[in-house]
């Protein structure tokens, strides 16, 4: 489980679509070098957080294997309270598009190609 950030209200609507919220707090790693006095939640991190969630709604390991048409929208800082969908694409069974919102606006969005066990 990661400390760097706190992934609750997780739920998964049968395959199909995962649900989660999310947050980082001020004294989160990623922020202190990203960028002094003026903290943003790096693209690294945000993609970290659709996999985490990913993770833990399927309570198994998992692969990102691609991604496609990733799209950083709105800067995440920290404190900010965050909101993860994530819907199956249909056509690929391990295609997933995703979002994260803040503040009612889309900060991250697109597509992430995961491995996983089948079910």
């Amino acid at each position: 489980m990661n400390t760097w950030h706190l992934l609750t209200n997780i739920t998964r609507y049968d395959s199909n679509e995962i649900f989660a919220q999310a947050g980082a707090g001020k004294d989160c790693l990623w922020f202190s070098g990203h960028f002094p006095g003026d903290p943003i939640l790096p693209g690294i991190a945000q993609l970290a957080l659709v996999m985490d969630s990913l993770h833990q709604a399927f309570k198994t390991k998992i692969r990102i294997s691609g991604l496609k048409r990733v799209r950083f929208r709105q800067i995440i800082r920290p404190g900010d309270p965050l909101k993860i969908n994530i819907k199956k694409n249909k056509g690929n069974a391990q295609s997933y598009s995703f979002k994260i919102m803040t503040k009612d606006e889309i900060a991250c969005a697109g597509t992430i190609i995961i491995e996983k066990p089948d079910y």
